[in-house]
């Protein structure tokens, strides 16, 4: 199972996601970085260990324009993989955002349409440079459509693996930044129901968590809290071959 550091962005600097509750967000405070500079912030992550990191640009959720030149300068500076949610929904967006380096572009159900958007992603630029985050609050969809909105996150996942999709996220909104644990009934309901790669964010405590996860079959486990507050070291994550 992969670890995957996160970085939230919004107004320009990296902050603390609690909650989904965003307009509560404040400037990240970090073991592993004195700094809310994003840039300084993925050195951190890359001196860590991670050769991977997962930018949620929460002003380009959030409707704003998206912080194509930090893509760009954080993989040109680390070289480090880039995944991005940029609240994309339509090609053009798309297409920037990979051509700034990102390595892999992350559709969120909060601001996907419909699922023709990711058919015609997966045609134009390939299934391995395109994830769906199931993006869920307390066990249920967040979108802007109404037609995803109202439908079961497995439901969902199943409609999405027909489009020919093979990575989704199960990301509980609700969760993030509260190390309350993460919903482990619904992500085995997703690896039981289907042959996708699943990767997980929300509520991560600890090496516990990440070890059932693993056991589960989980492939993927995206962190931010856990690290910034100290509570998984890299000497850990190594000894329980992580990184």
């Amino acid at each position: 199972m992969k670890i995957i550091p996160v970085l939230d962005v919004l107004n320009g600097v990296a902050v603390h996601a609690v909650r989904g509750q965003r307009e509560q967000y404040q400037p990240l405070k970090s073991v592993l970085c004195p700094s809310s500079k994003p840039m300084e912030v993925a050195f951190a992550f890359k001196s860590f260990g991670f050769d991977c990191l997962y930018l949620a640009d929460l002003d380009a959720i959030l409707g704003g324009s998206a912080n194509y030149a930090l893509y760009s300068r954080i993989k040109a500076k680390t070289n480090i993989d880039l995944m991005v949610d940029a609240g994309i929904s339509e090609r053009e967006k798309a297409e920037k955002v990979l051509e700034a380096g990102v390595s892999k572009m992350v559709i969120g159900t909060e601001t996907l349409k419909d699922l023709a958007f990711v058919n015609e992603s997966i045609k134009s630029f390939g299934k391995s440079r395109v994830i769906v985050s199931l993006d869920l609050k307390e066990g249920k969809l967040v979108s802007i459509s109404e037609s995803i909105r109202s439908m079961k996150p497995l439901n969902l996942a199943i409609d999405l693996e027909r489009t020919g999709i093979s990575t989704v996220i199960v990301l509980d909104l609700a969760t993030v930044g509260t190390e309350c644990g993460v919903n482990k009934s619904m992500i085995r309901d997703v690896l039981d129901k289907t042959e996708l790669e699943v990767w997980v964010g929300g509520g991560m405590r600890g090496i516990k968590d990440l070890e059932e996860l693993r056991n589960m079959g989980v492939s993927g486990a995206l962190i931010a809290t856990a690290l910034h507050a100290g509570k998984l070291t890299a000497k850990e994550l190594i000894s329980w071959g992580f990184i």
